[in-house]
């Protein structure tokens, strides 16, 4: 028995209870109140993004040893990182399957059970925590997503803080999301005598859908806040 599954345990009854709470704590406006669990599904989201972003950034800069070793090398607080993401994206597919219909949340649904099963095996074995730290920096940008999207439930599409939040996402894509997925790919592939059969396929397989996902989004983010 892992105790890593505790953490995920936890956060996964943390991050719900957040979610249930957070009309009191963020009221949705009246042009989001048809939609009312999105408005919370998104905060809770961006909540989870601005902590394990962060956290990612923290963990690289408290413990550089992290970016010398990204296999063996297991800090307390990195791993509890990961298993804490790992409840935050079981708690969002459940939200997602409970509120959403299938064919409106199947790629993020997909998104998810492929996170879950890599981050999953970290959390398990100890290993490979450095790397999933490198997948977790992408959600700085996922902050910037996160609130366009709150922006857009909000009806302030038409404002300066929506066009430099869009600025800041585009910029913040190339270089957290698909400079980091491209990245963890090399990395991948000039390390795959290092890394056991079974692990490397996940992994490869986790890339293989995870890059051409993000590319078809960075395009219609362009298209639509840039391109319009």
């Amino acid at each position: 028995f892992s105790p890593g599954l505790l953490v995920v345990a936890g956060s996964f009854a943390a991050f719900r209870l957040l979610n249930r709470g957070l009309e009191r704590l963020v009221p949705p406006p009246p042009s989001a109140r048809r939609n009312r669990w999105k408005w919370r599904n998104i905060w809770t989201s961006l909540a989870h993004s601005v902590l394990s972003g962060g956290g990612a950034l923290a963990g690289f800069y408290l413990h550089p040893e992290l970016s010398k070793d990204l296999v063996g090398t297991h800090p307390p607080g990195a791993h509890s990182l990961v298993a804490v993401s790992v409840g935050y994206f079981l708690e969002d597919f459940v939200d997602m399957l409970c509120n959403q219909k299938l064919h409106q949340s199947w790629e993020l649904l997909f998104h998810h059970s492929v996170v879950i099963v890599c981050f999953g095996i970290a959390v398990l074995l100890h290993q490979y925590v450095g790397f999933a730290l490198v997948a977790l920096l992408v959600e700085i940008n996922s902050i910037f997503l996160h609130l366009r999207q709150i922006l857009l439930m909000a009806n302030l599409v038409h404002t300066t803080c929506y066009r430099l939040n869009s600025i800041v996402n585009l910029g913040t894509y190339v270089v957290f999301r698909i400079a980091t997925l491209a990245w963890m790919t090399r990395w991948l592939f000039l390390n795959r005598q290092n890394v056991p059969p079974a692990t490397y396929a996940v992994g490869t397989v986790g890339m293989a859908i995870m890059t051409p996902m993000n590319i078809i989004l960075f395009y219609r983010l362009l298209r639509s806040d840039f391109l319009k």
